[in-house]
């Protein structure tokens, strides 16, 4: 079995391929891609993310690569409209399922024009190779379903890489070896 970090070093090596970049996947599908990995490998997994990132704005490569943590997007849009505050609150008397719907709402994440999908796609260059990160630390205000589904729809120019800290088996998720997020994918595994 492959270390997290030959994982990784294989990741690399893929997004790197200009095959990789073409629209559409390995079954003519969109381009989108699950990387998963054990939730223990998260510090790892961060700091490689952030060397290629860090690696890639010196301009070697030929191709941008953007990085999106889908937590700080929605902790950013809950305190640009003042709703963080609000939000603890609104937990500490109403619970966790309720703020969940409430944030869902908020940002419209069930429809077209969510706001998750609409920031990706305004803050993407062309010939990019797009990171989302931070699902794990999203749950369960987030489900990486929605967003995958949803930037399905709308987002077709780059290919899109999800980091995912549990299994996929390119039919459902499970995180934490328990919770299972058995959603329709059109997303492949990046690296076995």
């Amino acid at each position: 079995m492959q270390t997290l970090s030959e994982r990784l070093d294989k990741m690399e090596e893929a997004i790197k391929n200009p095959s990789f970049r073409q629209s559409i996947g390995k079954a003519n599908e969109v381009n989108y891609w699950i990387f998963d990995y054990e939730p223990e490998g998260e510090l790892e997994v961060r700091e490689r993310i952030n060397y290629l990132k860090n690696k890639n704005s010196k301009g070697h490569e030929d191709f941008t690569l953007v990085v999106f943590d889908l937590y700080d997007i929605i902790i950013d849009f809950l305190k640009e409209n003042n709703f963080l505050e609000k939000c603890f609150q609104f937990e500490e008397k109403k619970g966790i399922s309720k703020i969940t719907t409430a944030v869902n709402n908020a940002m419209k994440i069930n429809d077209d024009d969510s706001y998750i999908v609409e920031y990706i796609k305004k803050n993407t260059p062309d010939n990019a190779v797009v990171f989302l990160t931070g699902v794990g630390k999203c749950y369960p205000i987030l489900r990486s379903h929605k967003v995958l589904n949803n930037l399905h729809q709308a987002f077709v120019k780059s290919p899109v890489v999800m980091f995912f800290p549990g299994v996929y088996n390119e039919q459902e998720l499970i995180l934490f070896g328990e919770i299972k997020d058995d959603n329709y994918y059109r997303a492949f595994r990046l690296v076995k």
